[in-house]
């Protein structure tokens, strides 16, 4: 099963090599893997996605909180939770195709975050996972020239917030 983790780390030298080698050392794939700083930028915030039954999840729970840079771990998969992935994708456009392009755009809220209209714009999708799986096989129809993306960034839905407290 597929399980979303966040973990809160101290941010400092190192910190995502040791989680890396950690699931590295036991045989266990990140899927995917996003840190970024917390206004507080002492502290980062790392979501990651991994594959594994419930009792595989809890020894990567109980590995992580050994860390001594590691804060705070939660697996939030079964909780009601929201998740949100980003996708940037240059396309190829042309007179007869930047229309068609801008309404693509227009249908999935996407950005237009560079606009070449006789060679190529880069769109720019935040939606779940699935969805932008679905909208970046409908854009080879248009032909793609790049694309990157994010993992999923996940939060647990309510009043009460995962921090350092």
């Amino acid at each position: 099963m597929r399980h979303t983790i966040t973990v809160l780390v101290e941010n400092e030298f190192g910190v995502l090599t040791r989680v890396a080698g950690l699931f590295s050392a036991r045989g266990y794939n990140i899927e995917t893997l996003n840190v970024a700083p917390l206004k507080d930028r002492t502290v980062s915030r790392m979501t990651l996605v991994t594959i594994g039954d419930e009792r595989v999840i809890e020894q990567i729970k109980k590995q992580l909180n050994k860390l001594v840079p590691v804060i705070k771990v939660e697996d939030i998969s079964h909780a009601v939770h929201l998740e949100r992935g980003m996708l940037m994708v240059k396309v190829k456009v042309g007179p007869d195709t930047c229309d068609a392009v801008l309404e693509f755009a227009e249908k999935y809220d996407a950005k237009v975050v560079d606009d070449h209209i006789d060679s190529h714009m880069i769109l720019e999708f935040t939606n779940t996972v699935d969805l932008l799986d679905k909208i970046l096989m409908e854009l080879e129809l248009f032909g793609i020239i790049e694309t990157t993306r994010t993992g999923p960034l996940g939060m647990r839905r309510g009043s009460k917030g995962f921090t350092v407290d």
